[in-house]
């Protein structure tokens, strides 16, 4: 069985027992979240689609670790004319394990 859930403007395919990394949520490591927001669930063969969302079901998980993923350069330029702008980032990443689909 998987699910597909929609977190920080991303969508995720998900089954039990995934480490799945996402967008920064708060919380401790060992705080159980649950993903209301469940786009689609499928189980061999057979797939139900929400419009937007699928009523009722949901996707529990619980927060493995909290880190910061690796640094990425931004780097502007306009050719000829001395534009350069250098910048760093490094996005706050949540790794979760999914325990359980409810349908």
């Amino acid at each position: 069985m998987y699910a597909v859930i929609k977190t920080g403007g991303k969508q995720y395919k998900v089954q039990p027992n995934d480490l799945v990394e996402v967008e920064r949520i708060k919380g401790e490591p060992g705080t159980k979240i649950v993903f209301g927001e469940v786009l689609a669930i499928g189980d061999t063969g057979k797939i139900e689609v929400g419009s937007p969302f699928i009523k009722d079901s949901s996707v529990e998980a619980e927060i493995v670790d909290q880190y910061r993923g690796e640094k990425l350069t931004v780097f502007k330029m306009k050719r000829r004319k001395s534009y350069r702008r250098k910048k760093g980032h490094r996005q706050e990443i949540t790794q979760v394990k999914i325990n359980s689909i409810k349908n």
